[in-house]
């Protein structure tokens, strides 16, 4: 077994909590088969969410922090939480594994700040794109070669290489585009730290102004970035619709999986409930 890099702290991941946690109760050898079930379970069981920024909560990344959130407190998280705790857990089952960091697309003109944080792990002689924390991305690794296009559950997805980026695409009823792309370039604990600082307080940053809870599952994705909860399926067809104030709390437990302190709830339901206020008040 590979010895984890002590930069991360893995050496105290406690392994049994967290494959409880994702209800994973297979082989552990560190292999291909094994990477794929594991973020599968992974995905399937801890969603996407920046809740903590909501309530105004900082966001250690240190892994006992990560591990009581969301392993013991059974809440979800994002990108670099999400990552850092599957980085711990496949190094800690002997894969090597690689920390990235990328630009999401954001739909203009103008790139993304480098903030998005990714994984390439090698298993069987293979390097593999990884990424349990892209809210609404791949359900499992894919190849990291230039070229690669796999289907998973429907929903069907590229990498290419292209001008020193890798760049990772989806394909929908418009064509292809493109969710991120990222270089690698090594990553230390402190460019985490300080992407994470940026993204869970900047203003501009989509994480402090809006409520973002994803689950990506085989046959739906589901999002809701404030009040419009948007369920998409792989063959293109979507739903939408507003989530009131006193609808919230069963939303999170029912389509998310998020139990939340009764005053939490509380709380984000408060604001929910006031930003819905301020945007009836504009259109009289």
């Amino acid at each position: 077994m590979a010895i984890p890099d002590q930069e991360w702290g893995t050496e105290k991941l406690a392994v049994d909590a967290y494959l409880a946690r994702i209800g994973y109760h297979g082989e552990l050898a560190p292999g291909g088969e094994t990477l794929r079930r594991l973020h599968r379970a992974h995905l399937a069981a801890i969603p996407f969410e920046n809740l903590d920024i909501q309530l105004g909560r900082p966001l250690p990344l240190g892994l006992p922090s990560l591990e009581d959130k969301m392993i013991r407190h059974r809440r979800g998280g994002y990108c670099y939480e999400h990552n850092l705790l599957f980085a711990a857990l496949a190094e800690r089952l002997g894969y090597p594994v690689n920390r990235f960091l990328g630009r999401v697309n954001r739909g203009d003109d103008h790139p993304g700040p480098l903030t998005h944080m990714t994984l390439v792990v090698q298993a069987d002689g293979v390097s593999w794109l990884a990424d349990v924390g892209f809210g609404a991305g791949i359900l499992e690794p894919i190849p990291l070669t230039d070229g690669a296009t796999v289907a998973q559950d429907g929903w069907t997805y590229r990498l290419e290489r292209h001008d020193g980026h890798w760049r990772l695409g989806t394909l929908g009823p418009d064509g292809w585009s493109e969710l991120y792309r990222f270089t690698q370039e090594h990553q230390h604990r402190v460019d985490y730290e300080v992407a994470n600082h940026y993204t869970a307080t900047h203003p501009d940053s989509v994480f402090v102004g809006k409520m973002v809870v994803m689950r990506t599952q085989p046959d739906a994705k589901h999002r809701l970035i404030g009040q419009e909860l948007t369920t998409t399926r792989a063959d293109g067809t979507s739903e939408r619709q507003i989530v009131g104030p006193d609808e919230l709390i069963e939303v999170l437990v029912e389509v998310f999986g998020i139990e939340l302190e009764p005053d939490d709830g509380a709380r984000l339901a408060g604001q929910l409930r006031g930003h819905h206020n301020d945007a009836r008040g504009r259109t009289r």
